[in-house]
């Protein structure tokens, strides 16, 4: 069961926790477990009210795919630090495209012209989220309304209080209020000077976290928690070469050579110039070199069938048929 939503912080592959569990951005552990114990009683199979068992399932997979993971994030003090890190990072880059945005709903609409703003961000919130699970069937769409208001929050936040408005229209502003003793335009046919390039700020990813903390894992040889982190991640951005490419090194290193070859496949299709990529292209190639060549049979012992004496008897002995093992399963081997 799907449930994209291409509203809001969503609409920018950014998982709003906020909107889905509908909190303010400031919220604290208390009332963040206590929202999540609330909206569990609505969803869990064992507590929900639904008629028919095709909404009983549907709040049960709102409840694993959206609210737990949400809780997860929120929940522990270093996660949710993190979180909030991006969610300022966000506000920068919306406000950067702020000629470009737009929100349906007459909330956030009505934020974005709203003087007491801040007030009314949180009245306005506390109302949607109090009708935020009564119905199964409109779960999404008001946790898509919470996001655009959480969207404009950022806006409004980042512009310092400022009434959001677009950029056409601050450039036109700008030369309204330029003095009148300005210096007179260039003449007609001369070169306007080139207007200094400024850097596009890059979206900061919401996996980056989970792969900084896989790669500290990683170091300490602890791959089995690396491969959880990145797990988290791709559920976060299925799409990301870098996850993929972390996780292709982290099985290799635990000699699963199967599901490193799928990641890393995957990492290829996406983003083949991705420095995560190449690095883990090249790891896994050098491993394959050394299992083809040997895997890893000592030189000094000569292949094929051994004696074995066992009470005055000779024996014959194949070689260990684990020889055949490994990235021989997936590279067929020396022929």
């Amino acid at each position: 069961m799907s449930f994209d939503i291409e509203r809001g912080l969503f609409k920018f592959e950014f998982s709003d926790h906020h909107a889905v569990l509908g909190l303010p951005f400031d919220a604290d552990p208390g009332v963040i477990r206590k929202r999540y114990i609330k909206i569990s009683r609505r969803l869990h199979p064992d507590t929900c009210a639904s008629e028919s068992e095709a909404a009983k399932q549907h709040a049960s997979q709102l409840f694993a795919k959206l609210v737990n993971p949400a809780y997860e994030q929120l929940s522990k003090d270093q996660s949710r630090a993190e979180h909030n890190a991006l969610l300022q990072r966000m506000g920068k880059q919306l406000l950067q495209e702020r000629d470009k945005l737009e929100v349906t709903s007459e909330t956030a609409k009505q934020l974005k012209r709203s003087n007491n703003w801040e007030h009314e961000y949180k009245t306005t919130l506390q109302k949607l989220a109090e009708t935020e699970y009564e119905s199964i069937d409109q779960v999404l769409e008001k946790i898509a309304e919470i996001s655009e208001l959480n969207l404009v929050y950022l806006m409004r936040k980042a512009t310092g209080g400022g009434v959001i408005v677009p950029q056409p229209a601050v450039a036109v502003a700008a030369q309204a209020a330029t003095p009148t003793n300005a210096p007179a335009p260039a003449p007609v046919g001369s070169r306007p000077p080139a207007p200094p390039k400024q850097q596009k700020a890059e979206p900061v990813s919401p996996t980056e976290p989970y792969c900084r903390r896989a790669e500290e894992y990683m170091v300490k040889n602890s791959f089995a928690k690396a491969i959880l982190e990145l797990k988290d991640a791709l559920k976060l951005e299925p799409h990301s070469s870098r996850c993929h490419g972390l996780l292709a090194r982290a099985y290799l290193r635990q000699n699963q050579a199967t599901m490193a070859k799928i990641h890393l496949q995957q990492a290829l299709k996406l983003n083949p110039q991705d420095p995560t990529v190449v690095e883990a292209k090249k790891e896994f190639d050098q491993v394959a070199m050394r299992a083809v060549k040997g895997n890893p049979q000592p030189t000094q012992k000569p292949q094929g069938k051994t004696q074995e004496k066992t009470q005055g008897k000779t024996t014959q002995k194949k070689p260990d048929d684990n020889s055949k093992g490994g990235f021989f399963g997936l590279f067929g081997g020396k022929k």
